[in-house]
């Protein structure tokens, strides 16, 4: 029965196969006729060779599709269940599902995912550090390269700027000033550091918005004469003997009646030296000793020079004020407040305290007199105790070639006046003014 069977779906086939190969055949063999009709009746009744080519070459496309659905068949018919089947086997679709899915097969899809999922974080993670792959670099900004370059110019000129200022104070040697002051004057140590405080700050530019007024106020004795000179033999050595003034009251001015003459003749000399100074880039001193017997005119005169700002040649200057004002405050001060003072205090520290005593009392004083003393710094100076002058008596006598006994120095001090004693402290009443005279006798 099965053999029977299989003829006869075979043989169904066949027929089937055989029968729409007819149909088709048929149907384009009638198809061609009717064109070669059509072509007959439009342009030449007698059958030409294009027309025989053209129903060959339908015969073999014919056959050639013939074997092309027959060997469908037959491969459908091997995938059905390894036996020709007279039809194709119709199937439904599927539908997904995971009932039949096999442990081996979702294994292998959840390997895949995890797979998938590392290559993803390798895309976006950064490499481990023991890889080879170095971490991205980041782009630097070129306008970190402009501001290291702003930087070093900024010190460049900072730098030089320091050295401009060192190069200007070292053309005054202020340091060999300061060696002299500390041999030359004896007692006035705390006066003598704020002077040269007072230069060193001045003297460290050229460009000035003021110049600098200095006035030493003093008893009579105490040095301030002996001070004027030193600065004016040292200015003298740096800056030349043209921009140094030393003007005595009592010499270049003796008359009253002359007042006018003299204070035209001051602001003469004092305007061709800072042009002068301008013109060699220096800074020209003046120093007026006995101050206090300066006439009116003439301090109006030097006011205007100082508190006027007519050009930048007159702010760059020294002045320095030498006077005896006020010095019965400084000897009243010294004389009541010695015994406060100790021997274990610098002489820096003893100034210090004179300073801030005595200055706002001596400038109150000063103004009165005039408005020039609104313009300058004050310095007191002291009085000089026993050991003062006996070092004034050595150095002068040094000076004369006499031999420096102890004893004659002892001897030749004692016989100058002394304020009452007061602690362990012995003030001279005029300082060290009769040394030269006592030398002299000798």
């Amino acid at each position: 029965m099965s053999d029977q069977d299989s003829s006869s779906s075979s043989s169904q086939t066949e027929g089937e196969l055989d029968g729409e190969m007819d149909e088709e055949t048929n149907g384009e063999m009638e198809k061609e006729e009717e064109e070669k009709e059509e072509v007959k009746h439009i342009d030449n009744p007698i059958p030409s060779l294009s027309s025989f080519s053209s129903s060959l070459r339908a015969v073999i496309r014919i056959k050639q599709k013939y074997q092309a659905m027959k060997k469908r068949r037959l491969e459908l018919a091997m995938v059905g269940g390894g036996t020709y089947t007279g039809a194709p086997v119709k199937t439904s679709p599927k539908i997904f599902t995971f009932d039949g899915a096999t442990p081996f097969s979702f294994s292998n899809q959840t390997s895949l995912h995890q797979k998938k999922k590392r290559r993803r974080r390798k895309r976006v993670l950064f490499p481990n550090r023991g890889g080879c792959r170095s971490p991205p670099r980041q782009d630097h900004s070129r306008a970190k390269y402009c501001l290291y370059l702003l930087f070093a110019i900024v010190f460049m000129q900072v730098y030089n700027a320091i050295e401009n200022l060192d190069d200007h104070v070292l053309r005054y040697d202020l340091e060999g000033l300061e060696k002299t002051l500390r041999r030359e004057v004896f007692g006035q140590q705390g006066a003598v550091e704020g002077l040269l405080t007072h230069l060193k700050d001045y003297l460290s530019t050229y460009v000035h918005n003021k110049p600098l007024v200095v006035s030493l106020h003093g008893p009579s004795g105490v040095g301030k004469s002996h001070l004027g000179r030193l600065l004016a033999g040292h200015f003298r050595s740096v800056v030349g003997e043209s921009l140094v003034l030393q003007y005595y009251v009592l010499h270049h001015c003796p008359q009253e009646a002359d007042a006018v003459m003299c204070a035209n003749h001051l602001s003469t000399v004092v305007s061709e030296m800072v042009e002068r100074a301008e013109e060699e880039e220096k800074i020209p001193l003046f120093i007026f000793d006995e101050a206090e017997h300066m006439q009116d005119e003439i301090l109006d005169a030097l006011w205007q020079l100082v508190a006027s700002k007519q050009s930048n040649e007159y702010l760059n200057a020294i002045y320095l004020f030498l006077s005896n004002l006020g010095h019965t405050h400084i000897t009243k001060h010294m004389l009541h407040n010695s015994s406060s003072i100790t021997g274990s205090m610098s002489a820096s520290s003893r100034h210090s305290n004179l300073v801030k005593e005595l200055i706002p009392l001596l400038r109150s004083t000063l103004e009165k007199l005039h408005q020039l003393w609104t313009e300058a710094d004050i310095l007191p100076l002291g009085l000089l105790e026993k050991s003062h002058v006996m070092e004034c008596f050595l150095d002068e006598m040094s000076r004369e070639g006499f031999y420096p006994d102890h004893a004659n120095i002892e001897r030749l001090a004692g016989e100058i006046e002394y304020y009452p004693a007061v602690g362990e402290h012995e003030y001279s009443q005029s300082g060290c003014k009769q040394v030269v005279a006592k030398v002299n006798l000798l």
